[in-house]
């Protein structure tokens, strides 16, 4: 019977050796993938520790659930769904992936194991750049010295021409038509036409240049990731080629610094996926990476859909009239029921 410990060392295949077997490689402090993650922002920091992070290495795994970031939501799907482990790309961490709680207590609740790979699975693949239109030359995970701070630089593939072609590339590889015509069906059953959702939202658009724009040599960055101004004068002056930025999983919007840097240099500016795409852009090889190695273990991908609604036009008359009566009596300074 497969279990957790096998989890394990399937991300230690993946990842060519990057995870950590136990927490004593933790506790050494020396891992260069077990990183320390902070705004600065008092008690608000995690460390990032590529593998099991809490669960039994001996518990029998029958279903694995592969997500991007853990949260409450996963945790309540894989409960009720028989999920035995989650694998989460991004960092896990008490209160904020498990509803406000500990995250013991929640995932002991549904005997659940969880595991984590983020900066450890970065690099492995070139999926996000193809994905973008290109093939990569060279690439650097720790551009400029910070960590996850990621960079490629690469080529345009033969098909690809022009600004145009990456965003129809886009188009046809996320399945973006499903995402729009789930939207449309949403907002008709629910008769509210006001209805966004994320990945309609935040598709793909052109900063500086046009469809028509012509494309070959592509600096591709992930701005959330701390890409800087500076970053970018450097990178380009490392690679004087360059005609074109791609910014995707994370986006700029208008009259940011790194868009004032690209014009004055004269380069297009792409934005590609956002991070909602993330889970198909890296999620699902890993998820069809685990499935090959795990023998008789059911591999299932979670995928997050986030909509906007306004507040007033959510739910049914009854729901309506519950959120207002208990906003009037109890949250306005009227009638707040006493500290128990």
């Amino acid at each position: 019977m497969t279990n957790v410990a096998d989890i394990v060392n399937a991300l230690s295949v993946i990842t060519g050796g990057r995870t950590v077997s136990s927490m004593k490689e933790v506790e050494r402090g020396d891992h260069p993938f077990v990183i320390l993650k902070s705004s600065g922002i008092h008690g608000k920091s995690v460390l990032e520790i590529p593998g099991l992070i809490y669960g039994d290495p001996g518990k029998a795994i029958r279903k694995v659930a592969v997500c991007m970031t853990m949260t409450e939501l996963v945790i309540e799907l894989a409960g009720a769904t028989g999920v035995d482990a989650v694998v989460a790309h991004h960092p896990i961490a008490d209160a904020a992936s498990c509803g406000g709680v500990t995250l013991k207590n929640y995932l002991d609740l549904y005997d659940v194991a969880g595991l984590e790979c983020h900066e450890a699975f970065h690099g492995l693949h070139p999926g996000i750049p193809f994905l973008h239109g290109h093939k990569v030359v060279k690439g650097n995970i720790a551009y400029g010295g910070v960590h996850g701070n990621i960079m490629f630089v690469g080529r345009a593939l033969p098909e690809v021409d022009t600004l145009g072609d990456i965003l129809d590339r886009l188009e046809r590889y996320m399945a973006l038509d499903q995402d729009r015509a789930l939207l449309a069906e949403e907002q008709l059953v629910r008769g509210i036409e006001a209805i966004r959702e994320t990945s309609v939202e935040t598709s793909g658009f052109i900063h500086l240049g046009s469809r028509e724009s012509r494309v070959e040599n592509i600096l591709h960055i992930f701005p959330h990731t701390g890409f800087s101004a500076d970053n970018l004068r450097q990178a380009v002056a490392e690679n004087p080629d360059t005609d074109t930025v791609v910014a995707s999983i994370s986006r700029v919007y208008a009259e940011h610094e790194l868009l004032d840097v690209a014009e004055e240099l004269g380069l297009n500016f792409i934005v590609g996926n956002c991070h909602v795409m993330e889970i198909l852009e890296n999620g699902l090889p890993l998820a069809y990476a685990l499935d090959e190695l795990l023998e008789d273990v059911d591999v299932v991908l979670f995928r997050d859909r986030v909509t906007s609604t306004p507040v007033k036009m959510v739910g049914n008359s009854a729901l309506k009239t519950y959120a207002r009566e208990m906003s009037a009596r109890h949250l306005l300074g009227k009638n707040a029921m006493s500290d128990v």
